[in-house]
């Protein structure tokens, strides 16, 4: 597998599976960052892009979409930086009113500072990043709102959470009954009649074999699309697992109370699961520590 190369205007900034993944553009005229991580990590955020541009402004702020990991750097950014953000078409009214129900924070149990957006990004706009134009496209699935980002001189995808190296996100619409798995299959084969030799994805690292990741993702896909059920339990384990990255260390008797205040999980286990809070709980822990993703310490589930 050959390594990927990015143009000399663009720094990948790879993170953990709390925020997800930033691309600094820097041309030397004009600066901009695409998704910015989640909130816990915000001071984070800002050294490293200070770090970056030596004290430079950061002249633009793009979102693939509004998921807390995704735009929990923006508020600080903004306050450092006064920077001008863009957001994608569908998300504007939601982030203007401050909706935290249409922002989807409320629902997942997550947090994010309150920012303010200068524009709209929509399906088909061209933006120049990194003195390059790159293609916003429409990616629904994982999220209904959420963008990717193509340059076809160069190649290069940003796919945010529609293809990842081993799959892709959560398909949160299927979760409510409202349909998810369609469009997360016509974005994977938007991508599939793209030319693109690089994958920039919004979790995990770069790659190049995008013919293996995208027949894995089709494969993901028609496993969970199979039985809505499967989507929903992955889910309820991701969004778990999304809660030990943030507290690190959870007492063992406060992770059923913890998982059941997030409403996306009980209305999932309502709709489509079925099982009693406890089980579901225990499925969850156990699903977790089976991955390695967690570990049993004492009395508390701790972060792995």
């Amino acid at each position: 597998m050959s390594t990927p190369r990015l143009p000399a205007t663009m720094r990948f900034i790879e993170r953990d599976w709390l925020s997800a993944n930033g691309i600094l553009f820097d041309d030397g005229t004009r600066t901009a960052l695409v998704d910015t991580g989640y909130v816990k990590h915000r001071d984070l955020t800002l050294a490293v892009v200070r770090r970056a541009l030596s004290e430079r402004p950061l002249d633009l702020l793009v979102n693939t979409h509004l998921h807390s990991d995704h735009c929990g750097g923006n508020a600080i950014l903004q306050a450092h930086y006064g920077v001008r953000t863009l957001v994608p078409a569908a998300s504007v009214d939601a982030v203007r009113a401050w909706d935290e129900d249409a922002l989807t924070f409320a629902a997942t149990g997550q947090r994010c500072d309150r920012f303010v957006c200068d524009g709209a990004l929509d399906d088909g706009q061209t933006i120049e990043l990194g003195g390059l134009s790159w293609q916003a496209l429409a990616a629904p699935g994982h999220d209904p709102q959420a963008l990717i980002l193509h340059c076809a001189a160069e190649r290069v995808l940003i796919s945010a959470d529609a293809l990842w190296g081993s799959g892709f996100g959560v398909i949160f619409p299927e979760l409510e009954g409202e349909s998810g798995f369609a469009e997360q299959r016509a974005i994977l084969e938007r991508i599939e009649s793209l030319d693109v030799a690089v994958v920039i994805p919004g979790h995990g690292p770069m790659f190049t074999d995008v013919r293996g990741a995208l027949r894995t993702a089709h494969q993901r896909l028609e496993y969970l699309s199979a039985d809505p059920a499967r989507n929903a339990l992955q889910a309820v384990k991701v969004l778990l697992k999304f809660l030990l990255l943030e507290h690190e260390r959870v007492p063992l008797e406060g992770v059923g109370p913890l998982l059941a205040s997030i409403p996306l999980t009980t209305n999932a286990n309502a709709r489509y699961i079925g099982m009693a809070p406890d089980a579901l709980t225990d499925w969850a822990i156990a699903g977790l520590l089976k991955a390695g993703a967690a570990r049993i310490d004492g009395d508390a589930l701790v972060n792995a």
